[in-house]
């Protein structure tokens, strides 16, 4: 007794389609004019499909690929191929960034008997094929990689390439280590530690909270300091302070025997605090302690970072002029030789670019001194000055009054106002003390790994004081050994400044009021791409970053970022990433991330290693 027709049951258990069915669709199909797919590996060896003609919805640098349903697990996204075009004998290499998608044989995917069958609770799987869509990377001319000027034609073989080829082509090489390319079995990424076109061209690494960033720095620092670099991080949350302790995270050890690795801590690591602050980590085995240089700091940055008013400003710049005065008079600055001022001192002092750096010799409390002797003067205030700085504590009030010239016009409101930025930044307590400024040239140490403990700071605007000081000492220091280097002495050791918060420093809804401070930034990013000096700005929040810091950075480790407007905005930013990437950036897993270095070949998807130190704070 024949089966009753499909369409006719009413049961709702599902029912296989018989043999006879199944044989009249297939007869059916074959007198649609339907061809099998031949073999590829007939007459093409290893080849997993073939090019496909190209449709009016065709884009340029993209071809779509047939593959045999027995080949589909061997063509993964991401997999890179090799296009041997037929008949004209031309070599592509390209990339999977769709698919693979499974159609069925000379069917459409919506066909209505597929969808009845289906929505029937009947099994009836047709022959199938795989497609993919391939981007083309390039033409293989003796060799080389170049820039295609055809394209693969119709029903050319296209064939995997192994852990090794593929390794070659993308230009994962490098000595320090990043973790597996996703999609690609055997393809560890890695990048040069020390050439000068890859860090020293500055990174960004983004992502949301709990996407793996710190875990990514971490993993970074360790690699660093093992290929000789000299390490910088600025840790505003002391996230970093234990990394010289192996990891003990359950998670974590297991993630690192996954991978083949092991727990160890990051060895020459030395933890930094600024005076009266306590470390996060007090059982650190070196911790320095160190104060700020009130001098180093340029007066338009002071300015800057103080958030003064254009009349505040104006007063503020009176004042350093005035106390450069003093300064000579006192015989501080130049300093004086048998009367005379030392030529050197001359010389610098005639030197001085207030843009970049502080008058030197100047201190806050003269400073202070100066700005509260002028808002005396002005508000008529009679009662006696009490001198701070140890250049005015034993001089007469007349000996400053002299110096401040005609006040009477003034505006008593704006010096008061200043006064009270100076002292509220004098209540910190962190300038001019015997502890003493950072050694500088001692940061630069191979193989060190400096960490700047902010995490008691409670200051942002402290935070980026200090952060403005290292990065201007750090250039300083680093100038200074290329100039040796030029002299014969030994090459300077290649420097990594990592910023943590980086959103905090450099805030883009603050951008006009700190243009001082990003084209300090900016200069010492475009100086260090000569003198090994490259920069990590880490943050959650990419979105405030000012967009010509954008314009700055060359390599991108891109994790989980959720919202549309920040990926569009890192759309624009970041180039060389395909659709199917930015597709899968939302929905990335913790410790995953889009890797574009201008070391690779292109962008790729990569597990990142395990931080194998101890991180704090983190989940």
């Amino acid at each position: 007794m024949e089966s009753q027709p499909l369409w006719e049951r009413t049961a709702d258990s599902p029912q296989p389609v018989s043999a006879a069915a199944q044989a009249r669709l297939e007869a059916e199909i074959a007198q649609g004019g339907a061809v099998p797919v031949p073999d590829p590996a007939a007459d093409d060896g290893e080849a997993v499909g073939r090019t496909m003609f190209d449709t009016p919805t065709s884009e340029d640098q993209t071809v779509t690929v047939l593959i045999p349903r027995e080949h589909l697990e061997r063509v993964p996204a991401q997999a890179l191929v090799r296009i041997r075009s037929r008949g004209d004998g031309r070599c592509y290499l390209g990339i999977v960034v769709r698919g693979p998608f499974a159609e069925p044989d000379g069917l459409r995917p919506d066909a209505p008997l597929i969808v009845t069958t289906t929505v029937r609770g009947g099994v009836f799987v047709p022959r199938y094929h795989g497609r993919v869509q391939i981007e083309i990377m390039g033409e293989e001319v003796e060799g080389a990689l170049v820039p295609p000027r055809y394209r693969p034609l119709p029903n050319s073989p296209v064939y995997v390439l192994d852990a090794e080829a593929t390794a070659r082509v993308l230009q994962v090489e490098g000595d320090l280590r990043l973790g597996p390319a996703i999609g690609l079995p055997g393809v560890i990424v890695r990048i040069p530690a020390r050439r000068k076109a890859v860090l020293p061209r500055h990174l960004a690494v983004l992502g949301t909270t709990g996407s793996g960033k710190s875990t990514t720095v971490a993993r970074l620092i360790a690699e660093a300091q093992r290929a000789g670099l000299a390490v910088i991080v600025l840790d505003v949350e002391g996230e970093y302070t234990a990394i010289d302790q192996p990891t003990t995270d359950p998670f974590m050890v297991r993630a690192l025997d996954r991978a083949g690795l092991a727990p160890a801590g990051v060895p020459d690591t030395v933890v930094y605090t600024l005076v009266d602050r306590s470390t996060s980590n007090p059982a650190h085995p070196r911790r320095v302690t160190f104060a700020l240089d009130f001098s180093r700091l340029s007066p338009y940055l002071l300015m800057e970072i103080l958030g003064l008013t254009e009349a505040q400003q104006q007063r503020f710049l009176r004042a350093y002029d005035t106390a450069r005065l003093v300064l000579r008079d006192l015989g501080l600055f130049p300093r004086r030789d048998a009367g005379r001022p030392l030529e050197t001192d001359e010389r610098r002092a005639a030197d001085w670019d207030e843009f970049s750096e502080g008058y030197p010799g100047l201190t806050l409390d003269l400073l202070f001194d100066i700005v509260n002797a002028y808002y005396h003067a002005v508000a008529r205030d009679e009662r006696s000055l009490r001198f701070l700085s140890e250049a005015l504590r034993n001089r007469e009030e007349s000996f400053l009054k002299e110096r401040l010239g005609d006040t009477r016009n003034d505006n008593a409101t704006s010096w008061r106002t200043l006064l009270g930025k100076l002292w509220q930044v004098r209540r910190l307590r962190v300038f001019d003390r015997s502890e003493g400024a950072l050694d500088y040239a001692q940061l630069l140490q191979p193989g060190r790994v400096n960490i700047i403990d902010l995490s008691d700071t409670e200051s942002p605007q402290l935070n980026n004081l200090v952060i403005a000081d290292l990065l201007r000492g750090v250039q300083q220091a680093q100038e200074e050994r290329y100039r040796r280097w030029e002299e014969g002495q030994g090459p300077p050791v290649p420097v990594l400044i990592i910023i943590e918060e980086a959103h905090e420093f450099l805030a883009e809804e603050r951008s006009a009021a700190l243009g001082h401070v990003f084209a300090e930034v900016a200069r010492i990013a475009k100086r260090g791409r000569k003198r090994w000096l490259g920069l990590v700005f880490v943050t959650q929040l990419p979105q405030h970053l000012p967009r010509p810091v954008f314009g700055l950075v060359n390599n991108y480790i891109l994790h989980k970022i959720s919202d549309p407007l920040v990926v569009q905005r890192l759309r624009e930013a970041v180039g060389g990433i395909d659709e199917g990437l930015w597709r899968r950036l939302p929905a990335l897993a913790p410790g995953q991330a889009i890797v574009s270095f201008t070391s690779l070949a292109r962008p790729l998807l990569v597990a990142i290693d395990p931080a194998p130190c101890r991180l704090r704070l983190t989940e």
